[in-house]
């Protein structure tokens, strides 16, 4: 399975992003997942402060041109945007197969200066990718939500064997390595692939970085420059020891499958 994580620039105009990521699908080969940064098509900072301004059908617009160079690219994306649907933003990641129609995930424990301005997602899905080497189960999540290892633990026990990881971790506050190590727990725990973009910035406290199930860092950024890691993974490697050895007597955990997917 190839795969790409791409650890691009995000800023309030959508046709600058827009023109970015254009330019990543069109940098990586056909069959290739590639995953982008949390808001990567919208726009995103930690206060929100362009919200106000973005334009509904912009995103849209966006979207659609984005959607057709995936179908001539022939390319797997995961691509982060704010979203707006009924009135309401939501912090979402859409999945752009080469054939067929979006997939989106919508962010379910939101950031606290999202609450109040964003809506929250209420179900925790996987998607199905029908790559070259046959159909692959991967879930996502976004940013904060790596202080949640239960949802994590959910999507592994729902048949993921990729786990896409999207986030705009760029606070110099934040005390340096916590979140690079949460990472390496999130793919070790669960025995799963972990695919992680942030964005490209000075400040950025989480590298972008290409998890196996063992927690070995096979690829990984080294400043918060733009960068775009590839690596051939062995789904193989996925296991589901850890899963189906979880105490069950006295914490709920659904059974799991000798694959690691879950009988439920």
């Amino acid at each position: 399975m190839s795969v790409a994580v791409a650890q691009i620039p995000v800023c309030w105009s959508v046709e600058a992003n827009l023109n970015t990521i254009l330019a990543t699908v069109a940098a990586v080969e056909a069959g290739t997942v590639l995953v982008l940064p949390e808001a990567a098509l919208s726009g995103y900072d930690g206060e929100l402060s362009g919200l106000d301004d973005l334009s509904p059908d912009e995103v849209l617009n966006a979207r659609n041109v984005l959607s057709d160079a995936v179908h001539h690219a022939g390319a797997h994306l995961f691509c982060g945007t704010l979203l707006s649907e009924a009135g309401r933003w939501w912090n979402a990641a859409i999945y752009f197969p080469p054939n067929g129609d979006p997939w989106i995930y919508r962010k379910l424990n939101l950031a606290l200066h999202e609450r109040g301005k964003l809506a929250a997602g209420s179900e925790l899905p996987t998607v199905a990718m029908a790559l070259p080497a046959g159909q692959v189960t991967a879930g996502v999540q976004l940013c904060r939500e790596i202080r949640f290892p239960e949802q994590w633990n959910c999507l592994a026990r729902q048949g993921a064997k990729v786990i896409v990881y999207m986030t705009y971790a760029a606070n110099p506050a934040q005390t340096a390595g916590v979140w690079r190590a949460h990472l390496i727990s999130r793919a070790a725990e669960n025995q799963r692939f972990v695919l992680a973009a942030n964005v490209a910035d000075v400040h950025q406290h989480c590298p972008s970085m290409i998890i196996s199930p063992r927690g070995e860092v096979l690829e990984e950024t080294t400043d918060g420059a733009p960068a775009i890691l590839r690596r051939e993974i062995d789904l193989a490697d996925v296991r589901g020891d850890y899963l189906s050895q979880q105490r069950s007597d006295f914490i709920a955990v659904p059974a799991v499958t000798a694959s690691g997917g879950s009988k439920d």
